[in-house]
C-alpha cells in the first residue's frame, strides 16, 4: 500500500474514533454548563488540567516510546514483548503512587470526590498507555473503538448522573471513572495485552533505552500544559474561578480545529516515521505540509463561519463574554495545528529534545504575555498569549526543521490565506447578523476552493463505493 493510501486509510479510521467522541461532547457540553454551577465547572476543568500535567511527569512519558519504538519492530514479537512489558513495569506503580498524591491538590472536595479523582487518574493512565501500544502495533481500528466506547459511556453517565440525578461534580467524576475503566478493559482484550506481558522480559537496560527517548517529552508535555492550560490557572488566580469557567467555555469551539488536526496528526506521525529514511522524504514532507496547510486553513475559515450559530446552540447559561475570545483562539489553534505537523517530523527523526526545547520556548512566551496583560485586558490576556505563543512555535519549528529535513514553503500562498482569515476574524468580532451570513459563505467557499483537489478524490471514492454497492 502506498504512503498516501496508508495515510488516507489511517486518517479515516482515526477520524471515526475522534469525530464520534466530539459529537458526544456536543451533547454533554450544554448539560454541564447548564447543570453545574460555575464553581463546579471551573473545578472540573482544573481537575482535567492537573491530570494532564501530572501523568507525563509521573510516567516520564514512557508510553510515547511505545508508539515510536513499536513501529520499528511490529513483525518482531519478542522485541514487542520486551518493549510493552518494560513500559508497564514503569507506568503501573508510578500511576498508583501519583494517584495518592493527586488527592492533596483538592482538599476542599469530599473524601468520595477525591477518591474518584484518584481512580480517574489511574484508569486514564492505563488507557493512554494501552492506546499508545495499540497505535504502535498498527491497531488503529481498536484504538478508535476504544475512544468511542469511552466517550459514549461518559455521555450516558453524564446524562444519568448530572442531568437526571442532579449529582453535580460527583456525577461527572463517576462518569469519567466508569468510562475510562471500560475503555481500558476493552482495549486490553482487543490488543491482547496479556500476550505481551512477561516478567522474564523486565530489563533495566531496556527501560533505560525507552526512557532515553521519552524523558525529553516530559518538559515538552509540561510546556504544552503551560501553553494550553496555564492561562486558566492565571485567570483563576487573578480573576476567580468563574472567570476560568468563561474562558474554558470559550475554548470549546476553537478546540474543534485541534480535533481535526489531531485526526491527521495521529496518522501523520506514523507515516512520517515510516518515510523518514526514504530517498524522496523531503519532497513527500513538502507535499504533505501543503496539503495539511490547505486543510487546516480551510477548516479554520469554515469554523469561523459557523461560530456564531454553534455558540448559541452549544453554550448555555451566562457565558456571553466567552464569544469575544473565540476568534482569537481559533487563529491560535490554527498555528498550533501547523506546529504539531512539524512536531511529527521531529518525532520521525527521534529528535524529542528539540521538540521539548521548542515547546518550552513557546510556553515561556505564553506565561510572559499572560502576566503582562492579565491586569490590562482581563480574560482576553489568555487568548492573546495563546495566539502569540502558538504562532512563535509554528514559525520557529518551520525554520528549525529545515536544518535536518529540507522542505520548501509557498510563502506567498501562506500570506494570502492569513490575510483572508484575518478579515473573517474581524467580521466575526463585529457580531452583525448579515455580516455573519457573509462570513459563513466565505468560509464554506474558501474551504471548497483551496481543497478542491482533495475533495474531488474523496468524492470519486464515495461514488466508487456507492457503485460497488449497487452492483452487489
Amino acid at each position: 500500500m502506498s504512503r498516501e493510501k496508508n495515510l488516507a486509510k489511517n486518517t479515516g479510521v482515526l477520524a471515526v474514533g475522534k469525530l464520534l467522541p466530539q459529537l458526544t461532547a456536543f451533547v454533554t457540553l450544554p448539560i454541564l454548563t447548564q447543570n453545574l454551577t460555575k464553581a463546579e465547572y471551573g473545578i472540573y476543568d482544573l481537575i482535567a488540567t492537573l491530570i494532564m500535567l501530572i501523568i507525563p511527569i509521573a510516567t516520564l512519558q514512557i508510553q510515547s516510546a511505545a508508539f515510536r519504538f513499536l513501529i520499528d519492530c511490529r513483525d518482531d514479537a519478542a522485541q514487542c514483548t520486551s518493549i510493552i512489558t518494560n513500559i508497564f513495569i514503569v507506568t503501573i506503580p508510578v500511576s498508583l503512587l501519583a494517584a495518592v498524591i493527586v488527592q492533596f491538590f483538592f482538599m476542599e472536595l469530599s473524601v468520595l470526590e477525591r477518591a474518584l479523582m484518584s481512580l480517574y487518574f489511574v484508569f486514564d493512565t492505563i488507557y493512554l498507555t494501552i492506546g499508545q501500544v495499540a497505535r504502535g502495533l498498527g491497531k488503529n481500528k481498536q484504538y478508535s473503538v476504544a475512544a468511542i466506547t469511552l466517550s459514549v459511556i461518559n455521555m450516558v453517565c453524564v446524562i444519568l448522573s448530572v442531568q437526571m440525578a442532579e449529582m453535580g461534580l460527583l456525577g461527572v467524576l463517576i462518569g469519567l471513572c466508569i468510562a475510562n475503566a471500560a475503555a481500558s478493559i476493552y482495549l486490553s482484550y482487543a490488543v491482547n495485552i496479556r500476550k505481551y506481558l512477561k516478567t522474564s522480559e523486565v530489563s533495566k537496560k531496556e527501560i533505560g533505552r525507552l526512557l532515553a527517548y521519552s524523558w525529553p517529552m516530559v518538559p515538552n508535555n509540561m510546556s504544552n500544559w503551560v501553553l494550553k492550560l496555564s492561562d486558566r490557572l492565571v485567570i483563576t488566580f487573578f480573576l476567580g474561578i468563574e472567570a476560568n469557567a468563561v474562558y474554558a467555555a470559550a475554548n470549546k469551539i476553537p478546540n474543534l480545529l485541534s480535533v481535526a488536526q489531531g485526526i491527521m496528526a495521529m496518522a501523520w506521525q506514523e507515516n512520517a516515521s515510516m518515510a523518514v529514511n526514504d530517498e524522496d522524504a523531503s519532497g513527500y514532507y513538502t507535499k504533505m505540509f501543503d496539503r495539511i496547510f490547505c486543510l487546516m486553513i480551510g477548516f479554520t475559515a469554515a469554523l469561523i463561519g459557523v461560530t456564531p450559530v454553534m455558540f448559541k446552540i452549544l453554550i448555555r447559561g451566562d457565558y456571553g463574554d466567552a464569544y469575544v475570545q473565540m476568534p482569537i483562539l481559533i487563529l491560535a489553534m490554527f498555528f498550533y495545528c501547523m506546529a504539531a505537523f512539524q512536531g511529527g517530523i521531529y518525532i520521525a527523526h527521534k529528535k524529542t529534545k528539540s521538540v521539548g526545547f521548542t515547546t518550552m520556548g513557546a510556553a515561556a512566551i505564553n506565561l510572559a504575555v499572560d502576566f503582562l496583560l492579565i491586569h490590562v485586558c482581563g480574560i482576553t490576556a489568555g487568548s492573546v498569549s495563546t495566539l502569540v505563543a502558538y504562532f512563535s512555535l509554528f514559525l520557529f519549528r518551520m525554520l528549525d526543521s529545515r536544518k535536518f529535513q529540507p522542505m520548501k514553503f509557498n510563502v506567498k500562498k501562506q500570506i494570502l490565506m492569513y490575510a483572508l482569515i484575518t478579515v473573517m476574524l474581524i467580521v466575526c468580532f463585529m457580531q452583525n447578523f448579515y455580516l455573519n451570513i457573509l462570513n459563513f459563505i466565505i468560509g464554506m467557499v474558501m474551504f471548497v476552493v483551496i481543497n478542491n483537489e482533495f475533495l474531488k478524490i474523496i468524492w470519486s471514492k464515495v461514488l466508487k463505493t456507492i457503485k460497488g454497492g449497487k452492483k452487489k
